[in-house]
């Protein structure tokens, strides 16, 4: 089903927002009134601890939903949605998504392959979290972050500090950078004004 294709015809209330690299979707703490639908672009989710560590949580892209905690209850965000690239995200009041669930079908059920595709990845990242080294972990991290780019040859990443790339991880960014140092050496990774990754190289890490 093309989400957005039905988005248009069926005459639910949406607002399209456009949103600059680094520019908050919605923050922790905040009312959870609408589920988004991330047309174009890349979206991080993060969540700060009481002690302000920040862990990032997910990144999506184009054709994913999130904030749909609300249609569960949920009062208040629980994390907080960063564009990782320039994106357009639809906004879909929480009623208005309830009532096409309720009555459309073909949507519904692409709703619920959305949902069960995300927890399989919660699934992947936790077993990555609680089994991988953190080498792996960068390099399962700028494979995710790869699926944003446009190139056929080696993929351009968003603009992603070592200090980001590092909360991702879930490591220090000096070992981001003794990783990022052998990752280049080896022709995995490209530094030339931009981050650019060789998939099929790096992807030979995670089965090392």
């Amino acid at each position: 089903m093309d989400v957005n294709a039905f988005l248009k015809s069926s005459g639910i209330a949406r607002r399209i927002v456009r949103y600059g690299v680094d520019s908050a979707v919605f923050s922790q703490g905040d009312p959870a009134s609408s589920v988004f639908y991330l047309q174009e672009g890349g979206v991080r989710l993060s969540v700060l601890s009481s002690r302000g560590k920040e862990a990032v949580i997910a990144m999506l892209g184009a054709g994913d939903f999130f904030g749909e905690g609300c249609l569960a209850g949920q009062p208040l965000r629980m994390c907080t949605a960063r564009a990782l690239t320039p994106a357009s995200v639809l906004r879909i009041r929480k009623v208005d998504m309830v009532k096409a669930l309720h009555s459309q079908p073909d949507f519904s059920d692409r709703f619920i392959a959305h949902m069960l595709t995300r927890n399989i990845r919660i699934e992947e990242d936790l077993v990555d979290q609680l089994f991988n080294s953190s080498e792996k972990r960068l390099a399962r991290t700028l494979l995710l972050l790869a699926q944003y780019g446009t190139d056929d040859g080696p993929r351009k990443l968003p603009k992603v500090s070592q200090e980001t790339l590092a909360e991702m991880v879930g490591t220090t960014r000096s070992r981001v950078n003794v990783f990022m140092n052998k990752f280049r050496k080896l022709g995995f990774v490209e530094y030339n004004g931009d981050l650019k990754v060789n998939r099929s190289l790096l992807s030979v890490v995670l089965h090392d």
